[in-house]
């Protein structure tokens, strides 16, 4: 099912312009590709000729060489702002027409790139299956029988499937990274404020990354290289200084969980992960064994702990209304964000501030983490008999990450014995995207 098209890559794309293809030539073949594609699941709206065609006549080509991203289409999670696109967060009762671009969508768009349509989500982004929409579920072109990974799902399909070149997702407990890992991406989710999050649905609005689907660690590079920066529109954007992975210096010494901090594998993913480690070594990096438990404990925070609280206050008077929402995010939101106090919000606060001071020795030991992305791939059986635990486990490697505010890097890395997709993530102190991106680019060149 996986369609793999050597015009889908960012250069595949400025191949085809350098050779005189106009992009609304280009652009209008591959919206018809998107609606004729077979997954209703995938795109909740696809830009009409119309809105395309204007896109397309706003490309100068003259600045052909100038913008980096010119012509090059991409699709959108439908919780980040497109100016003219519906935004549902995949709630029909919640959807509204935004009159301007999210500040990462409008960076893009300057950088000429051009968005094609609003891709689907789990709802109101609470989960990391993909399953949890009103509408089809995406399905994962590797494994149809499997779960997509979420909340991201229909970003992650969309370039899975060879439909655009990149997607934008968001990524506040691993919903960025999972995707990835079971679509075989990449999965860019860049240090919490890198890149502005004004006009996104907030999940967790402190915490909130907009994050890049990629086939290749350079593809998501350039797009994170076309939409970071400093946003005064966005109160949690912070400036970080310039850099690029060619200016980065190598990676050498990676933690890996310990013996008592690996997860309850399935017995494939596990294997994969030992492949993985194997490849690792064989690049010459050191691996050294890093305890877990700090990393689990803030990784509880998140969903176990008030932090689920923030996700009610972005969305408390909506879900007090009559609105028709799926009885799974109700409960995460409201029944069990409503059962924490201000006390209990204060409380997780001073014990996060703890836990970043105990983490804080392991970053002079080593340059990076390196973690399985997830370690299962649940099956859509599995998650109709269970909604809730196979959805934990897929966070146990990402859950912490921007409690913690540091930045990751998913990338594809041996498949499971089974022949599925499995990831690799690479994690790093915040800051240090630019460092993770070179790495990436090592680690995709040993395969």
């Amino acid at each position: 099912m996986v369609e793999q098209r050597a015009d889908q890559g960012i250069d595949g794309f400025r191949r085809r312009y350098a050779a005189g293809e106009a992009p609304a030539r280009v652009l209008a073949a591959l919206r018809a590709r998107i609606l004729d594609c077979g997954d209703p699941g995938i795109f909740l709206h696809v830009a009409s000729k119309e809105a395309l065609a204007a896109s397309c006549a706003a490309l100068d080509p003259a600045d052909q060489a100038r913008l980096p991203l010119w012509g090059i289409p991409f699709a959108v999670k439908d919780n980040i702002d497109v100016a003219g696109m519906p935004t549902t967060a995949a709630c029909p009762d919640f959807t509204y027409l935004p009159e301007r671009h999210a500040g990462a969508v409008a960076r893009l768009v300057a950088a000429g790139a051009v968005p094609v349509g609003k891709t689907n989500l789990d709802q109101f982004a609470t989960g990391l299956v993909g399953v949890r929409t009103p509408h089809p579920v995406p399905v994962n072109p590797h494994a149809p029988g499997r779960v997509p990974g979420g909340s991201s799902s229909g970003s992650a399909v969309a370039v899975a499937r060879g439909l655009v070149p990149f997607a934008l997702g968001t990524d506040t407990a691993g919903s960025g990274r999972v995707p990835a890992g079971l679509c075989g991406l990449v999965g860019l989710k860049p240090t919490p404020g890198a890149v502005s999050t004004a006009g996104v649905v907030p999940a967790c609005r402190s915490l909130d990354c907009i994050s890049v689907f990629a086939g290749t660690v350079a593809d998501a590079w350039a797009v994170h290289d076309a939409m970071a920066g400093f946003d005064a529109a966005d109160p949690y954007s912070r400036p970080w200084p310039a850099a690029t992975p060619a200016d980065a210096a190598p990676l050498r010494v990676l933690g890996v969980p310990d013996e008592a901090g690996r997860p309850r594998f399935d017995a494939a993913a596990e294997a994969a992960w030992d492949a993985a480690m194997d490849r690792l070594r064989a690049m010459g990096v050191t691996l050294l064994p890093v305890p877990m438990g700090a990393f689990n404990e803030v990784a509880a925070l998140l969903y176990e702990g008030a932090w689920v609280a923030e996700r009610l206050a972005a969305l408390e008077g909506f879900l007090a209304g009559p609105a028709a929402v799926l009885p799974v995010t109700r409960g995460i939101i409201a029944g069990n964000g409503g059962r924490f106090s201000a006390a209990d919000a204060f409380r997780a606060l001073h014990r996060l501030e703890a836990l970043k001071r105990e983490t804080a020795p392991v970053w002079e030991r080593i340059d990076a983490l390196a973690v399985p992305t997830a370690p299962l791939f649940p099956t859509l059986a599995e998650l109709e008999a269970d909604p809730i635990g196979p959805n934990s486990r897929l966070g146990t490697f990402t859950n912490f990450v921007n409690l913690l505010g540091l930045a990751a890097l998913a990338v594809p890395g041996p498949d499971r014995p089974d022949g599925l997709p499995a990831g690799a993530t690479f994690i790093g102190p915040g800051g240090s995207d630019a460092h993770l991106a070179a790495f990436g680019m090592r680690f995709e060149a040993a395969a």
